[in-house]
């Protein structure tokens, strides 16, 4: 290569480098990080590329070099016993592949690897002493981290003196890393209390964590005594404020939990198994993942890899990857460390959930029931394996309450199937061109004033149910979808074009539709072919005019769902048609009869009241009924009922039954199948792989049926079953 090329490469070098410093700063002292994780894997992979190339570039300071994190000023340096190494990370399975093959070759076979969750939340290394907790450090540049050890008194996960339930001897001298972080659930919560403080929200778990336990705490308290030592009105309020700041803190550092994966320096034990450690450390009660397991091929590793991915937001805490260790201990010693991080283990990422893009716009978008949503005009984005240009925004005082200007570099969310959301901005980027957003007074689509729907209800709507054409677009594209009556062809783009080729003024004529009504609209229709004479239907109008007829024999709670009424979707529209069972009898029910079947309550019957009056939506049930759609649910002659009045959790792989099965056998034998855990659950079966609900079950001391005994809870009953259990 030539000079010039060596020129333009080491400039971009330092830039990286420049860039990966500021971010690492960001991201380790500040807790507020500047670039997505994303960016930045993609920053540091670029890094080493050039290295590889041009060798002479690489220094002892290079971020390839080193572990990664930083240490600020604000806390005492605590040298680990042993160096705290980073991970190598790996993208695809072709690398992973790669990492594999060089492991085998490098040990002379085929290992067994120790699988496991690669949790979002921040790295601590504790020291115990003759099993009392000494210490407790972030993990800092690898060698030296930050002293966090007084804020142990205020994190109840963390145990402070370990205690063998077997009997085993407690070691002399225990270094174990583990990672801090938050549950979804109070990460959520932590986001929400930011956004109320007109303060902004924390990216990702770790951030929060990080945040979070990088209080200084014995500072707080020395402020509230100095404040509590003057007198009069100022010196009470200033308190009262510092007080006030110190119990949130408090609150926040009681929700963080703790899983310890890795060992440092150790006296007093010896294990040949990284599998076997984890095992001594739970007896010693220590948190331990229960997720990791052993996988002996690469074939298991990778299924393992697949399963989380599918599956991780069924956890309760967030992950990002999946880590894979070379299960023996003499093997990791083999294979050893560079200077960054250990040979023998590797992170397998999973394709980030969270990124940086910019907000190009806020437009508005008019719902099926007239609620007019803000949503964010995004510049062009891969996350969570798509590209995303779009992303809610709930409604006005959303956006302000996000602290959201148009032009801002924001976070955006997305995990996996989840509408995409807009976390909030990166406030550092905002160079001053940006700009506030605000609501529009008057439906985009058709012109009608705005209001709320009840009185202090945040969202705004276009109260032109009957006419606005935005709206019929939105209840057309419901009828046609999964959870209605699963109209294939009836989607976003034929609905509008339906609506805007004025094949249909509103849904009561959909199921009259022929085949001349279609070839008005070019949407629908192709050039002729040789031989055919005039414009022909597309294989797609064709599709929906078949479909169109085969949902008229839907169930009548599909009928519902497709109506549009607010607050009435798949379960509620079940527990409707499951009391009345026609849609006669649905009519003719008062707001005081509906609200009494279970789940309903008076602010959802009111809403099916209010819709069942409106003349032109009866018409829309008579027409439909004309043309033949199914307004009655045959009886069904039900069999035995043993799981009746049972309220049934399911959750995990269950051997013969897919997930959709096993709800439906459990519902036919009596039982009211529920998607979340509450104290209203009478029983949890709890499969293989089971995620957060079998851990809110026993923290609710609600019984849990192992997936084994299913078949026998559907044929002989709860107590039956139960009784076997606890026998």
């Amino acid at each position: 290569m030539s000079n010039r090329d060596f020129a333009d490469s080491r400039a971009r070098w330092q830039q990286l480098v420049e860039e990966i410093a500021g971010a690492r700063d960001a991201y380790y002292l500040r807790d507020s990080p500047t670039m997505s994780d994303a960016e930045y894997d993609l920053a540091y992979r670029e890094l080493e590329e050039l290295e590889r190339a041009w060798p002479q570039l690489q220094t002892a300071d290079s971020p390839t070099q080193s572990a990664g994190g930083r240490v600020g000023e604000l806390f005492a340096e605590v040298e680990h016993l042993e160096p705290m190494y980073s991970l190598d990370n790996v993208f695809s399975a072709e690398e992973l592949d790669g990492w594999l093959s060089r492991t085998a070759k490098a040990v002379g076979d085929e290992p067994s690897f120790l699988c496991e969750l690669k949790i979002d939340g921040l790295a601590v290394d504790l020291v115990y002493r003759d099993g009392q907790l000494a210490s407790m450090a972030t993990r800092g540049t690898g060698r030296i981290g930050e002293d966090v050890t007084f804020n142990l008194q205020y994190i109840p996960a963390i145990p402070t003196r370990l205690q063998s339930d077997s009997g085993h001897p407690i070691p002399e001298l225990l270094e174990v890393r583990g990672e801090v972080f938050f549950p979804l659930a109070s990460f959520a919560a932590i986001n929400e209390e930011q956004y109320d403080a007109g303060l902004p929200a924390y990216s990702n778990p770790r951030n929060a964590a990080a945040g979070t336990l990088r209080q200084r705490m014995d500072r707080k308290l020395d402020e509230i005594n100095r404040a509590v030592s003057g007198s009069g009105p100022r010196a009470e309020a200033k308190g009262a404020r510092l007080r006030q700041e110190f119990d949130r803190c408090v609150r926040r550092l009681a929700e963080l939990n703790l899983t310890v994966h890795g060992l440092g320096l150790v006296e007093g034990i010896d294990v040949r198994e990284q599998s076997q450690a984890y095992t001594l450390l739970h007896d010693l009660g220590l948190p331990t993942s229960q997720y990791a397991q052993v996988r002996s091929g690469n074939a298991a590793v990778k299924d393992f890899i697949t399963f989380y991915q599918e599956h991780r937001h069924e956890i309760a805490h967030e992950i990002d990857g999946i880590v894979i260790k070379v299960d023996r201990i003499d093997l990791q010693e083999t294979l050893g460390q560079t200077s960054r991080a250990p040979r023998w283990a590797i992170a397998y990422k999973y394709p980030p959930e969270v990124v940086r893009t910019r907000l190009l716009d806020i437009a508005v978008s008019v719902g099926r029931t007239g609620r007019v949503t803000p949503y964010a005009v995004m510049e062009p984005v891969h996350v969570a394996g798509s590209t995303v240009t779009m992303a809610t925004l709930h409604n006005a005082h959303e956006v302000h309450r996000k602290g959201v200007l148009i032009g801002d570099t924001v976070f955006l969310r997305k995990a996996g199937d989840v509408i995409p959301e807009v976390l909030g901005p990166v406030l550092e980027a905002r160079d001053g061109t940006e700009r506030p957003f605000v609501m529009p007074t008057t439906c985009p689509q058709c012109g009608a004033s705005l209001r709320p729907a009840a009185e202090g209800d945040k969202d705004l709507r276009c109260p032109n149910a009957q006419s606005c054409p935005g709206q019929l677009v939105e209840r057309l594209a419901n009828i046609g979808s999964r959870k209605a009556l699963d109209i294939e062809g009836l989607g976003d783009k034929s609905a509008r074009a339906l609506v805007e080729g004025q094949v249909l003024v509103d849904e009561a004529t959909l199921f009259d539709l022929r085949e001349a009504d279609l070839l008005r609209c070019s949407y629908f229709t192709r050039e002729p072919g040789k031989g055919e004479s005039g414009p022909q239907l597309t294989e797609n109008a064709r599709v929906i005019l078949a479909q169109l007829n085969a949902a008229k024999s839907q169930p009548l709670w599909r009928v519902l769902v497709a109506l549009s009424i607010r607050h009435v979707g798949p379960p509620t529209a079940q527990a409707i048609t499951s009391t009345f069972t026609s849609m006669t009898a649905i009519r003719a029910a008062s707001i005081e009869e509906l609200a009494v079947v279970d789940g309903i309550g008076d602010k959802t019957a009111t809403a099916i009241r209010e819709w069942l009056d409106e003349p032109w939506r009866a018409h829309i049930i008579d027409t439909w009924a004309a043309a033949g759609v199914r307004m009655v649910d045959e009886q069904v002659v039900l069999g035995p009922q043993p799981l009746a009045g049972v309220t049934l959790v399911i959750t995990g792989t269950i051997d013969g039954f897919t997930r959709d099965g096993a709800e439906a056998a459990a519902a036919q034998a009596g039982a009211k199948v529920s998607g979340s855990v509450s104290k209203k659950t009478t029983a949890i079966v709890v499969g293989a792989n089971a995620g957060s609900k079998a851990d809110k079950a026993k923290d609710l001391r609600i019984p849990v049926i192992p997936a084994e005994v299913f078949q026998d809870l559907l044929a002989e009953g709860l107590d039956s079953v139960l009784n076997r259990i606890e026998s």
